[in-house]
């Protein structure tokens, strides 16, 4: 699984793991300078080629993008060895209070806020400021709009929502100027809400699409395995992220950032297939999120799945992971359990 992969049609090369950077915006709690540090260079230690990482103004209200930019020029990392992912949409701005006004109790310590800005020079403000943010010797290649599904689903009513469906169609017309100029080279998609990708997609097309939280060992629909089909065709890359349900399939207390009561019957029934999940893989001695990430790129439309370790010693092991192949009896007993669909077509 080491082996390069190209991104679309756009000619660039990239690696089977692309890495998140939202730790290094303060994520939940502050890393030091030498954690963050640490991360950043096991990203180079364990890639033959070149590092592609993730990233986006929201991340500690563009903390995350000055890390990253100060980081890669102490390591003495030249510009032609990272491709750098920025989601656009979230513009840094003064902190006014105590906390940003953004995803209060998320983010630690931060010195600045950010807004949103959703449209055609809104986007290109972004742009401007994440290339200020990295230092300008570093650049962001690859890019897109930042949770449209979400920006969608703030609409009140109808109306507002097309009106903010064609602000989102403004700033990509915005970025695929940028690409016609060659100031950057590949504009896609990214979002929890698999099915407003595909909206987008049919109105626009990109050169890649991203689902977070969308294909999972837990849920694989197959109408979303069809549409993968469709842009593997259209030779649209496809990037798995999230593929752990934000920690819920490998012991942690959310699923897709909601914490569950086992009071509730609808969460119950996720701690049953947790607790069958975790028998089959301690049975074949399979580590949860070594299956969870075997399974997230199974799909042959699935050129790469996107990670976020906050650790140096879990970059190594998932690279290991992907490596190395899983029993086939477990696939089989997991299918056999109905854990994954019994016709799942790729293990």
């Amino acid at each position: 699984m080491s082996e390069q992969r190209t991104l679309g049609k756009t000619g660039i090369c990239f690696p089977p793991i692309i890495y998140g950077t939202s730790f290094l915006g303060n994520l939940y709690r502050e890393l030091t300078e030498d954690e963050k540090m640490a991360i950043m260079k096991a990203w180079f230690h364990e890639s033959e080629g070149p590092v592609m990482i993730d990233s986006a103004g929201k991340y500690g209200a563009g903390l995350a993008l000055e890390v990253i930019g100060a980081g890669l020029e102490k390591l003495g990392v030249h510009p032609e060895k990272v491709i750098i992912s920025n989601k656009l949409g979230w513009y840094r701005v003064s902190l006014e209070g105590s906390e940003p006004s953004f995803e209060r109790g998320v983010w630690a310590n931060l010195r600045f806020d950010a807004v949103q800005k959703i449209s055609y020079k809104g986007i290109l403000k972004c742009w401007k400021q994440g290339n200020d943010l990295l230092g300008n010797r570093y650049k962001s290649e690859v890019v897109s709009v930042h949770d449209p599904d979400e920006y969608l689903a703030g609409a009140s009513n109808e109306q507002e929502r097309e009106e903010r469906l064609e602000d989102i169609v403004e700033a990509y017309q915005a970025l695929f100027e940028l690409k016609n100029k060659g100031l950057v080279r590949a504009v896609g998609i990214g979002a929890k809400d698999w099915a407003v990708i595909r909206e987008l997609y049919h109105r626009i097309g990109f050169d890649w699409v991203m689902f977070a939280n969308s294909f999972t060992i837990y849920d694989h629909p197959a109408e979303l395995l069809r549409f993968m089909d469709e842009l593997e065709q259209d030779s649209v890359c496809v990037i798995n992220s999230a593929v752990f349900n934000a920690g819920f399939l490998t012991g942690g207390a959310y699923f897709n950032y909601r914490k569950l009561n086992p009071e509730l019957q609808e969460d119950r029934q996720l701690f049953g297939w947790r607790d069958n999940f975790f028998r089959i893989c301690s049975k074949h001695n399979v580590k949860p999120g070594d299956a969870c990430l075997k399974f997230g790129i199974s799909p042959h439309a699935v050129k790469a799945v996107a990670l976020n370790p906050s650790k140096p010693e879990r970059i190594a092991d998932n690279r290991k992971v992907l490596e190395n192949t899983l029993p086939t009896d477990f696939w089989e007993e997991l299918k056999k359990e109905e854990i994954i669909s019994r016709n799942y077509p790729y293990l």
